[in-house]
């Protein structure tokens, strides 16, 4: 999954509340639903986007349906931001030698 993918499933509070949720432990349709004053059909889409993207795994047992939380796209999100942080940290070093140096 890409990280725009990722991050765009997070961009709803409720597929991010969601994401919170599982995190505690897996969890049926049903106890998803719950907190949300909207239908098990619209938070099983909501589940729906986050499969898509990768953030959940959904396991059907009989009627009921287990979803839980993957770890993958977390570690994946945590590389790209410490990529991220690696190459602006370096890029503000930069900048603030040449300021220093300019100083002087």
């Amino acid at each position: 999954m890409t990280v725009a993918t990722l991050c765009a499933a997070l961009g709803d509070p409720t597929r991010a509340g969601l994401v919170e949720r599982l995190a505690r432990g897996p969890a049926s349709l049903s106890e998803l639903a719950a907190p949300y004053a909207m239908s098990l059909t619209a938070v099983s889409k909501h589940v729906g986007v986050l499969v898509d993207a990768g953030w959940v795994e959904r396991r059907k047992q009989g009627r009921v349906v287990t979803c839980r939380l993957r770890p993958e796209p977390l570690d994946e999100l945590a590389g790209w931001l410490t990529d991220r942080r690696t190459f602006w940290t370096a890029a503000l070093d930069r900048l603030d030698g040449v300021l220093t140096s300019e100083e002087h």
